[in-house]
């Protein structure tokens, strides 16, 4: 499986990364649904041997309990995985929904409650989740270069910054990667964002590249409806509910068409859309079973032939004015 280097680090990574938000399992805000853990230990080793060599994770992902699986999976396999996880999402005893917090005093917490559900020594790459508070970031940001030079973290990046914030914490300590969502329904980041990392190196690792699973083979009006009632996206994600749920389904047929030409599902025709763009180092592709990221996996060593690229394009146009002429 081909890699990328990561920005000015020495981190060579897959151009697919294996994400575990789901993993987290269920009793929180921003669940995904019950996950059995032994289902989960699985799939993280099935995507290493695939040879997938880093995984995305978070503190907040099942308030601590994705990071725990994935520090019981990787148990004697260290050596051949970067974990890269994330701060500033915070809960308190007894509650599910997380907020925001980026105190000195609170990042030192979570990166030393990380090694120990980790069981590791040293985080390859630490990222503040969110800029939330905006006010602190820079404090954040400080306590973690102390912590690079302290030798508890070897790299450090953001999540979700905008350009204007990156810039104002540049200066502290460099930023080795920045994770936005990119998919083909969320290209915001191509107008600056982008640009901007490549001109700073600054490595770039995607979430979403399936826009949380509309842009699967499976993706259908009656997967949608059988999200569990728990499900964030239930709540929360406009591609599931309509006037977009129209649109997004007719999308999802033309891209069928395309990937069926080249043998791919709909799933690898997305992650190698988005691995299209030189900036983007790697994609990180959630999974919940060891089939999926078996099945996604192939997309890592796929070049997007332009005129596939260029197909995309005149669906989304189409999309777009479906949307417009709904209202």
């Amino acid at each position: 499986m081909q890699t990328r280097k990561l920005g000015y680090t020495d981190l060579y990574l897959t151009t697919v990364g294996l994400g575990t938000w789901a993993i987290g399992g269920s009793g929180w805000e921003y669940t995904w649904g019950h996950q059995d853990d032994a289902e989960s230990i699985r799939t993280i080793q099935r995507a290493i041997d695939l040879g997938i060599n880093w995984i995305d994770t978070a503190a907040v992902y099942g308030l601590g309990h994705s990071e725990e699986v994935i520090g019981k999976a990787i148990r004697g396999r260290r050596d051949q995985v970067i974990i890269a996880t994330k701060c500033g999402l915070v809960w308190d005893e007894g509650s599910t929904v997380p907020y925001g917090r980026l105190k000195a005093w609170s990042v030192r917490k979570e990166v030393e409650d990380s090694l120990r559900r980790l069981n590791v020594d040293v985080i390859d790459l630490y990222q503040i989740h969110w800029p939330n508070p905006d006010n602190d970031i820079e404090e954040a940001w400080a306590t973690i270069a102390d912590l690079v030079r302290e030798g508890k973290i070897r790299y450090a990046g953001v999540s979700n910054f905008s350009v204007e914030q990156m810039k104002r914490i540049q200066p502290i300590h460099p930023i080795a990667s920045l994770q936005p969502p990119y998919n083909m329904l969320h290209r915001d980041i191509e107008a600056e964002i982008l640009p901007f990392c490549a001109a700073n190196n600054i490595g770039v690792v995607v979430y979403s590249p399936m826009a949380s699973g509309v842009l699967t083979e499976r993706f259908s009006r009656e997967r949608a409806a059988a999200l569990p009632e728990d499900d964030w996206r239930r709540r929360y994600n406009d591609n599931f509910r309509e006037p977009r749920l129209s649109a997004n389904l007719a999308l999802v047929d033309g891209l069928r068409a395309i990937a069926a030409r080249y043998s791919r599902t709909v799933s690898q025709l997305a992650i190698a859309w988005v691995l299209r763009r030189p900036e983007v180092t790697s994609a990180i592709v959630g999974a919940r079973r060891p089939e999926q990221i078996e099945e996604t996996a192939p997309a890592a060593d796929w070049a997007i032939p332009p005129e596939a690229v260029a197909e995309i394009e005149e669906l989304l146009a189409r999309r777009a004015e479906a949307l417009k002429g709904g209202g």
